[in-house]
C-alpha cells in the first residue's frame, strides 16, 4: 500500500510503515488472534469518516451532519445480524474487551456473580483474571477442563459451582482452548440458576459465520461478544449481538454509549461493514472450512513428533502446544527463536501451568492468516516442519538462517491479498 504523503510529512513514521509491510510480506503470521484486512476495509479506516463525530445511534444522533454515519453503521448493523442469525447489533465497541466490560455492566449490578472459563484453562482476562478492573466490581467465578489431555469441560463441576454460587451471567468463550464447547449445557445450566448465557466468541466468529462451527443463538443463547478481526477477517474493533430480547438489546446499547464511550470510530465501523459483507460471500464458508483443515494439518505434524498439545489437537482455528515439556524450550524462547525465522507465534501458559505468564510453557498459533494467504493443508504442514525443526535446531545458527531462507520463499509464493474474492 502506498505512504506517500506520510513519506513526505514523516520519515520515522514511513519507515516503521513500510517496515511493518515487509515484515508482514516475508514472514509468516500464525497468531491465532490476528488476521489480514482487504484493501477495501484499510481505504475505510483512513477514509474522511476518522474526522467525524457521531455519538448515539443512527437516527438518534447528538450531532448534525450524519446522513453518511447513519448509512454506514446502518449497513454494519444488518449484515452483522444477517451473519449471526439474531434481531440487534451494536458495532460501536471500540474492541472485544470493551464489549465485553458493556455487557457486564448492562446486565449485572456491582457485586454480582459471573461464571466464566479459568485463564489458565483457555479463558480471557476479562473473564475474570484477579488483575483486571472489573474483577474489583463483579465477582467471577470459574470452571475448568476435566481432562487437559482431551480439553472435555468438566460440565458438572460447572454445575456445582452455578447452583452454590448463584451467578447472574454464565460466560461460554476463550482464548486459547482448541476445542468446541458444549453450548447445550451453558444453556441447560443457565436455566437452572436463573442466570443470562453470553459467549464470547471473539476467536470463533468467522467460524460461525462461515457455518463451520455452531452457532450458540441457535440452542438459545441470549448475547454474544466478539471481536471484528481474528477469523472474520475485519478491522480492529468489537461487537455485541442480542438474539432477540429487545430489553436485553436497550441495556447493551446504553452500556456502550453513554455508558462507557463517547463518539464511536465511524472509520472503524465503516472498516466493518465493508468485512461483514466479505463475510457474507460464498467464498468466505470455503474459507472458514479451509482455517479447520490447515489447522488439523498443523496437528498432525505436531501429533507425529510427539509434541504435547493441550486439549490433545484441535476441533477449531488454534492450537496450544507445550512445548516446555515435549521440547525443553520455554514459551518464551520458543517466540523468539521462530521469530527468528521468520514465523510469528505467541508464549502462552498451559493449563495449570508451573512457570510465569512472561516466561510460560506454550506457545499458542494457529490458521486464519495462513488461509486468509491461500495456504493449504501441505503448506500448513510445512510450516509446522519448519516450526519444529527450528524450535529443535534453536542453537544452529546455520540451520536457523536455512529455515528462514526456506520461510521466506514460502511467504514470497503466497503473498497477502489485496481483495477477497
Amino acid at each position: 500500500m502506498e505512504y506517500s504523503h506520510v513519506a513526505t510529512q514523516d520519515s520515522a513514521v514511513h519507515a516503521a510503515l513500510v517496515g511493518e509491510e515487509q515484515r508482514e510480506a516475508e514472514g509468516l503470521e500464525l497468531i491465532p488472534s490476528e488476521n489480514y484486512v482487504s484493501y477495501a476495509v484499510r481505504e475505510a479506516l483512513g477514509s474522511a469518516l476518522t474526522n467525524k463525530y457521531a455519538e448515539g445511534l443512527p437516527g438518534k444522533r447528538y450531532y448534525g451532519g450524519q446522513e453518511f454515519t447513519d448509512a454506514v453503521e446502518t449497513l454494519a448493523i444488518d449484515r452483522a445480524k444477517e451473519l449471526f442469525g439474531c434481531a440487534f447489533a451494536n458495532v460501536q465497541p471500540l474492541s472485544g474487551a470493551p464489549a465485553n466490560v458493556a455487557a457486564y455492566f448492562a446486565l449485572l449490578e456491582p457485586g454480582d456473580t459471573v461464571l466464566g472459563m479459568d485463564l489458565s484453562h483457555g479463558g480471557h482476562l476479562t473473564h475474570g483474571h484477579p488483575l483486571t478492573s472489573v474483577t474489583k466490581v463483579f465477582n467471577f467465578v470459574r470452571y475448568k477442563m476435566k481432562d487437559v489431555e482431551t480439553g472435555e469441560i468438566d460440565y458438572d463441576a460447572m454445575r456445582a459451582v452455578a447452583k452454590h454460587e448463584k451467578p447472574k451471567l454464565i460466560l461460554a468463550g476463550f482464548s486459547a482452548y482448541s476445542r468446541e464447547l458444549d453450548y447445550e449445557q451453558f444453556v441447560s445450566i443457565g436455566r437452572e440458576v436463573g442466570a443470562y448465557v453470553m459467549a464470547d466468541i471473539a476467536h470463533i466468529a468467522g467460524l460461525i459465520a462461515g457455518k463451520v462451527a455452531q452457532n450458540p443463538f441457535d440452542v438459545g443463547f441470549d448475547l454474544m461478544t466478539t471481536t471484528t478481526h481474528k477469523t472474520l477477517r475485519g478491522p480492529r474493533g468489537g461487537m455485541i449481538l442480542t438474539r432477540e430480547n429487545e430489553e436485553i438489546a436497550h441495556k447493551i446499547n446504553k452500556a456502550v454509549f453513554p455508558g462507557l464511550q463517547g463518539g464511536p470510530h465511524m472509520n472503524n465501523i465503516a472498516g466493518k461493514a465493508i468485512a461483514f459483507g466479505e463475510a457474507l460471500r460464498p467464498s468466505f464458508h470455503i474459507y472458514a472450512g479451509q482455517i479447520l483443515k490447515n489447522a488439523k494439518a498443523m496437528e498432525e505434524v505436531l501429533h507425529a513428533r510427539g509434541v504435547r498439545m493441550i486439549g490433545g489437537g484441535t476441533s477449531n482455528h488454534l492450537i496450544l502446544a507445550d512445548v516446555f515439556g515435549s521440547l525443553g524450550v520455554s514459551g518464551k524462547e520458543a517466540e523468539q527463536v521462530l521469530d527468528e525465522v521468520g514465523i510469528t507465534v505467541n508464549k502462552n501458559v498451559i493449563a495449570d501451568d508451573v512457570r510465569k505468564p512472561l516466561d510460560p510453557s506454550g506457545i499458542r498459533f494457529g490458521t486464519p492468516a495462513l488461509t486468509t494467504r491461500g495456504f493449504d493443508e501441505r503448506d500448513c504442514a510445512q510450516v509446522a516442519t519448519h516450526m519444529l525443526d527450528a524450535l529443535e535446531g534453536k542453537d544452529d545458527p546455520a540451520k536457523k538462517e536455512t529455515i528462514r531462507a526456506e520461510v521466506r520463499a514460502l511467504a514470497q509464493t503466497h503473498p497477502v491479498p489485496e481483495v477477497f474474492v
